[in-house]
């Protein structure tokens, strides 16, 4: 019993002090009489133990992958005003299932410099001995994240542990791409953004006002909206606050004409702003959650997703209205800076999807770029494809020469010795003479690789219904026996996270922070509730929600406690 209730303050992040509290141990003895009162100290004990038996766990895990790649992220402790590094490896297990743990949240002292980035990460990876299986690393576009990335490409390189030179091995994150672009979009307008913000603020202010509105809102049969208030450092709140209000945009005209003292209604002319941005940033919003995802492959998604936001910057640049041809040359800008030149994994993986194979990059790359840069594009894609291709055919060549040198019994085998020396004279001339004819009269075509049957085989067509909810790592897993070196490289780049974070915090443009109680805990402390509360939840398949009330787990951990107790009086009366 005491091992499930440590397995539940470190799944939902509980306060050690909650197992003291009277009601607690109230609630426990009377879901289960033998309940013994613990201290914080002891459950901390019992943390720490399960900690060290599931780090044990992953690390016999990662032991068996061959390849896996990284996310890493900085969270801010609020009141000791210190940072943290939360490291994530991504890899694809056994089953083709997509894996994600968290395998170190240490504190980075500041300055927080570039070399101390790369520091953290490679104490972490030699501390779990992988530091020979990176196949990428994910950051955010920061100057520090540059210079950590070229001195960890540059100790890699030095002993040969990169995939194809590193050409894959830093990627930038793209839904902190979509953030910059959007934000710049959204400063073009920041004033009708406020208008709409301070309307808001408004009539939420008052119940008399929101019953006012609401009248309002019924009496011209709009539908019922909750007026949203954003955080102005999540753009994708302020979507939802412009997208919410703009459907009401008439019952905030009829409301200021009651009401004298509301004087931030915004205008006509501001509505349709708001339109024109909720128009365009709908694509942005979609996008970002479906690269976001971590339950499933993105990397072979994004080619489909830059190529649909270059289509929304394409279609809009040369808009009439003056303000919509400023904020898309803001985001082309920045759209430019960052995807101007061939992003080599988003090629490879979507390539790697059945879907499209070569197609998809056939068909996007002439509207992603220039004529003469696109087909260099795509033959580059094809040389580094082939390349990544070549060393795992490599590394599975090795491998079998080493299982054939292990298993060999040099006592074995046919010696030339048993045959008859008079029948060697005899034949010898007349073989060899043969085989010079087949050799000049036969052409032996080249033995043709996995990857050329794959490419060269038509794409998996799917109606559009079929082809959403297709999975890529299903269609691998059934077909591993037919392309067994191209499934294994397969399974390595689709595990490559192109964001750092998971869709319910990518929108925000602010570090991660540490809550209240935890940044009171010791550094040492805090990396055992953050990692092993990661590790448990994986093993009980728990997904991280937003926290909840205390009293209410405890609750839920009552009726645990109660199912278990009766289970076991219905066993003793059998």
């Amino acid at each position: 019993m005491r091992q499930v209730v440590a397995e539940w303050v470190l799944m939902h992040e509980i306060s050690f002090s909650m197992v003291e509290d009277e009601g607690f141990n109230r609630m426990m003895r009377c879901a289960q009489p033998l309940w013994e009162r613990i201290s914080r100290f002891k459950v901390k004990k019992d943390c720490v133990t399960i900690y060290n038996n599931e780090k044990a766990k992953l690390k016999r895990l990662l032991d068996a992958t061959s390849k896996m790649s990284l996310t890493t992220n900085l969270w801010k402790s609020k009141n000791q005003k210190m940072e943290y590094m939360v490291i994530t490896v991504h890899f694809i297990d056994s089953n083709w299932k997509l894996q994600k743990r968290v395998l170190s949240f240490v504190h980075v002292p500041p300055p927080r410099r570039g070399i101390d980035i790369y520091n953290a990460i490679y104490n972490c990876l030699m501390g779990w001995g992988v530091e020979h299986k990176i196949m990428s690393i994910s950051m955010d576009n920061a100057s520090a994240n540059d210079v950590a990335m070229h001195h960890l490409k540059r100790n890699f390189s030095r002993t040969r542990k990169l995939l194809c030179g590193g050409k894959i091995f830093h990627v930038r994150c793209c839904a902190h791409i979509l953030n910059l672009m959007v934000q710049d979009g959204l400063g073009q307008i920041k004033e009708v953004i406020q208008n709409v913000r301070e309307s808001v603020l408004y009539i939420n202010a008052s119940d008399a006002r929101l019953i006012d509105f609401s009248k309002i809102v019924k009496t011209l049969s709009l539908p019922t909206r909750k007026l949203i208030l954003d955080c102005k450092t999540r753009w994708n709140s302020t979507y939802q606050l412009l997208s919410t209000a703009v459907v009401l945009k008439n019952a905030f005209s009829m409301y200021s004409d009651m009401d004298d003292h509301f004087n931030t209604c915004p205008t006509q002319e501001e509505w349709e702003k708001v339109e024109l941005v909720c128009e365009i940033l709908g694509g942005f919003n979609r996008t970002t959650n479906l690269i976001s995802g971590s339950d499933y492959p993105t990397a072979n998604l994004f080619l489909q997703e830059i190529y649909g936001i270059k289509i929304i910057l394409d279609r809009q640049v040369s808009d009439d209205r003056a303000f919509v041809r400023d904020m898309i040359l803001k985001m082309k800008l920045k759209f430019d800076k960052y995807w101007g030149d061939c992003n080599m994994l988003m090629s490879i993986a979507s390539v790697l999807d059945p879907r499209w194979k070569m197609r998809a990059i056939e068909f996007s790359f002439p509207k992603i770029y220039t004529n003469n840069k696109a087909t260099q594009n795509i033959a580059k894609v094809r040389s580094i494809l082939v390349k990544i291709y070549a060393e795992y055919e490599s590394m599975q060549s090795e491998i079998v020469n080493e299982a054939n040198f292990s298993t060999v019994n040099p006592s074995e085998g046919v010696s030339s010795s048993n045959v008859p020396s008079s029948s060697l004279n005899s034949t010898a001339l007349g073989f060899h003479e043969i085989c010079e004819y087949v050799r000049t009269v036969e052409t032996i075509p080249p033995p043709r690789s996995e990857l050329d049957l794959y490419i060269e085989e038509t794409c998996l067509m799917l109606d559009r219904a079929t082809s959403s909810s297709f999975n890529a790592l299903v269609w691998w897993k059934e077909n591993s026996m037919k392309y067994r070196i191209l499934s294994k490289m397969t399974r390595d780049i689709l595990a490559i996270p192109i964001t750092t974070v998971a869709s319910e915090a990518t929108f925000s443009a602010r570090s991660h922070i540490i809550d209240t109680y935890r940044a009171s805990l010791a550094p040492e402390t805090i990396q055992i509730l953050i990692c092993g509360g990661d590790w448990t939840r994986s093993t009980y398949g728990v997904k991280k929600k937003f926290k909840v009330n205390n009293l209410f787990i405890a609750y839920c951990i009552m009726l645990f406690c109660h199912n278990l107790l009766m289970h076991d009086i219905h066993l003793l009366i059998i």
